[in-house]
C-alpha cells in the first residue's frame, strides 16, 4: 500500500498553517494561508479545502493519499465531538461544530483540538519531549497557553479546558486584568505583552537608567525581546524584570510539577527564544518550590519545533487514532 499522508492544520487569528505529514512525524510539505473570519468564520473551512485540493494538485497527488485532516484550533475543544466552546478571534458563535463543518468541505476524517495541545504532541512526537509520555509543555507567545500530557494522551478535562497554564492565578490581589477575564493570571506576566506591562511599570518608577530606558525614552516603546537583549548586557531594569518574571513561571511550573510529576516540562513560544537568559532562572526558582522527587526527576527544557510543533502535533491527532490508521 502506498504511504499515507495526515493533513494537519494549526489555525490561528490571522495565518493558518497547513502541512502534509507523513505516518513518521515528517513534513513531506507545508505551506500557509490567510484566516479570512469575516462572514462569522464561515469561510475558514471553505479556504482549508480549498488549500488541501489545490495544493494535492499542485504535487501532482490524489485525495486518496490522505488518511485525515487533524487541527488545532485557538479555544476549549469538546474532543469528543469537534465542537469548539468559543474562539472569539475567528469570528465562530459559540459551540461551533468546526469537526463537522470541516469533513463536508474536504470530505476527509477530521479530529480537532486545542491549538496549545496539539503543540505539546508535537514536541512530545518529534521534538523536545523525546519520547516522553508525561510531560507538560508552556507556549509563552502573546498569550500563555499550556498542554498536558499524561501517558502519551492529552488531558482534556470535563470540558476541554485542561492544560490552561497561562490562567493559573499568579497575582491573587492587585493583578492586572487579563483577556480571560480574571485578574492576576500567569498570562499577565509571563507572556510577551505582560513582560512589556511590567517593564513599563518598572520604567516609570522613574529612577531607572540603561538601554532600555533610553529606548523607551526615544521611541516610547520596546518588546520583549528588547527586554531580555537589554538583560543580557546587564541593564538592570530589565535584569528585575526577568527576575519578576522567572519567579512567577518557576512556581507555577513547581506546583504544575509536584501536582502532576512529569518526566520533562517544555517551555515553547517566541519568548522561550530568549534560551538561558529566562530558563536558567526559571530552573533556579522551579528548584526552590519543587517537591523534592519532582526536583529530581522532571527536566525543563526548551521546545526544539519552533512554529512547526502544531501541524506536528495534529497530525498526531490522526497517527494515535487507529481507526483512521491502518
Amino acid at each position: 500500500m502506498a504511504e499515507k499522508w495526515i493533513v494537519g492544520v494549526d489555525l490561528g487569528g490571522t495565518t493558518t498553517k497547513l502541512a502534509f505529514i507523513n505516518l513518521y512525524g515528517e513534513i513531506i510539505h507545508k505551506w500557509e494561508i490567510p484566516t479570512d473570519n469575516s462572514d462569522v468564520g464561515k469561510n475558514i473551512t471553505i479556504n482549508i479545502a480549498k488549500a488541501i485540493d489545490h495544493k494535492l494538485e499542485e504535487l501532482g497527488q490524489e485525495k486518496t493519499k490522505l488518511a485525515g485532516i487533524g487541527m488545532g484550533v485557538p479555544g476549549p475543544v469538546n474532543y469528543a465531538t469537534g465542537i469548539v466552546y468559543n474562539a472569539v478571534n475567528l469570528g465562530w458563535e459559540d459551540n461551533y461544530p468546526i469537526k463537522d463543518l470541516l469533513e463536508v468541505e474536504t470530505s476527509l476524517p477530521s479530529v480537532i483540538d486545542n491549538d496549545a495541545n496539539c503543540a505539546a504532541l508535537g514536541e512530545m512526537w518529534k521534538g523536545a519531549g523525546n519520547g516522553a509520555k508525561d510531560l507538560v509543555c508552556v507556549t509563552l507567545g502573546t498569550g500563555v497557553g499550556g498542554g498536558v500530557i499524561a501517558n502519551g494522551n492529552i488531558v482534556q478535562g470535563t470540558t476541554g479546558a485542561g492544560g490552561e497554564i497561562g490562567h493559573i492565578t499568579s497575582i491573587p490581589e492587585g493583578g492586572a486584568p487579563c483577556n480571560c477575564g480574571k485578574t492576576g493570571c500567569l498570562e499577565t506576566v509571563a507572556s510577551a505583552t505582560g513582560i512589556v506591562r511590567l517593564a513599563v511599570e518598572e520604567l516609570s518608577k522613574g529612577s531607572s537608567s540603561g538601554t532600555l530606558q533610553e529606548l523607551y525614552s526615544q521611541t516610547g516603546q520596546f518588546t520583549a525581546k528588547d527586554v531580555f537583549d537589554a538583560a543580557r548586557n546587564g541593564d538592570e531594569t530589565a535584569g528585575r524584570v526577568i527576575d519578576k518574571v522567572a519567579f512567577h513561571l518557576g512556581l507555577a511550573l513547581a506546583n504544575i510539577g509536584n501536582t502532576l510529576n512529569p518526566e520533562k516540562i517544555v517551555i515553547g513560544g517566541g519568548v522561550s527564544k530568549a534560551g538561558d537568559v529566562l530558563l536558567d532562572k526559571i530552573r533556579v526558582k522551579f528548584e526552590q518550590f519543587a517537591f523534592s522527587r519532582v526536583k529530581a526527576s522532571t527536566e525543563l527544557a526548551l521546545a526544539t519545533l519552533g512554529n512547526d510543533a502544531g501541524v506536528i502535533g495534529a497530525a498526531w491527532l490522526i497517527k494515535n487514532n487507529p481507526a483512521f490508521i491502518q
